[in-house]
C-alpha cells in the first residue's frame, strides 16, 4: 500500500509539473506575441503588396510570383507543381517540420513519433511553396505594403531557409504529398521545436526585413495580430 501511495504521489507531482509548464508556456507565448517589435521607418515608397496568410494553425508568406527583385519561378520552378500552370500572380512560401508536412495531410493521420520529433526539434525541416491566382485579405490573411529594401531581406531570409545544391539551386523533395495541383516542397534548413514552429520563422522572417512583428510567436494568431487593425 505505501508503494502504491509513492507510486500515484510521483505520478500527480509529474502530471502537476507538465500542466505547470504547459500553463507558463502558453501564457509566456500570449504575452510575447501581442508584444510588437515596430517597424523599421523606411526611407523608400512602400511599393510592394504581400500578405500574411494562415490555415489556422500555420502561416505562409505570400510575395508576388515576378517583381524587378526577384523570379520565384527561378527559385521554385511552376513545372515542380502538379499542374504545372506558369500564371500565377502570387506565391505563399511556409517553413515547417517536414514530418508534419508529408505525413500528416489530415491531424488524424498524425502520429505520436511525428509529434514527439516536432516538438523536440528532432527532425528535418522543409518549405512550402504554393501558387496562387488571387489573393483577398479576410480574418485568416493580412496584408501589407513594403519598401524594395525589406523585400530585398525577405528574399535574403527565405534564400538563407533553403537547403541548396552544389550549383545553388533549391532541392525539390519528390513526394505525392502534395496538398494540391500548384504546390511543392524543398529541403529547408533549421530545427522545428516548441520554441521555433512554423510560425515563429514567419515571425522572424518579419524580424529581419524590419517589418512589423511580435517579440516572439508559437501559434498564428499573433502573426495576424499584429496585422489586424483595433488590435484588441
Amino acid at each position: 500500500m505505501k508503494i502504491l501511495k509513492k507510486t500515484l504521489k510521483y505520478i500527480l507531482y509529474l502530471i502537476f509539473g507538465i500542466v505547470s509548464i504547459l500553463a507558463v508556456y502558453l501564457i509566456t507565448e500570449r504575452v510575447l506575441s501581442r508584444s510588437t517589435v515596430e517597424e523599421i521607418p523606411q526611407e523608400e515608397v512602400k511599393s510592394i503588396q504581400v500578405y500574411l496568410l494562415s490555415n489556422g494553425v500555420h502561416t505562409d508568406i505570400v510575395l508576388p510570383v515576378k517583381t524587378e527583385e526577384i523570379d520565384w519561378n527561378t527559385i521554385f520552378p511552376f513545372e515542380n507543381t502538379i499542374g504545372k500552370r506558369t500564371d500565377f500572380k502570387y506565391v505563399a512560401i511556409g517553413w515547417g517540420d517536414k514530418g508534419f508536412y508529408l505525413d500528416t495531410p489530415e491531424w488524424s493521420d498524425l502520429k505520436a513519433s511525428t509529434a514527439i520529433n516536432a516538438a523536440i526539434g528532432n527532425g528535418t525541416t522543409a518549405l512550402h511553396v504554393t501558387y496562387y491566382d488571387t489573393m483577398k485579405e479576410n480574418e485568416l490573411s493580412k496584408t501589407a505594403m513594403i519598401s524594395i529594401a525589406q523585400y530585398k531581406k525577405l528574399i535574403q531570409f527565405i534564400s538563407n531557409s533553403l537547403q541548396k545544391r552544389a550549383d545553388d539551386k533549391s532541392i525539390l523533395i519528390e513526394t505525392t504529398a502534395q496538398y494540391g495541383r500548384n504546390d511543392a516542397f524543398y529541403e529547408a534548413k533549421g530545427s522545428y521545436s516548441i520554441f521555433h514552429t512554423c510560425n515563429t520563422w514567419t515571425n522572424n522572417a518579419l524580424k529581419f526585413s524590419g517589418m512589423k512583428a511580435s517579440k516572439w510567436v508559437a501559434f498564428d494568431k499573433g502573426i495576424l495580430y499584429q496585422y489586424t487593425d483595433n488590435q484588441k
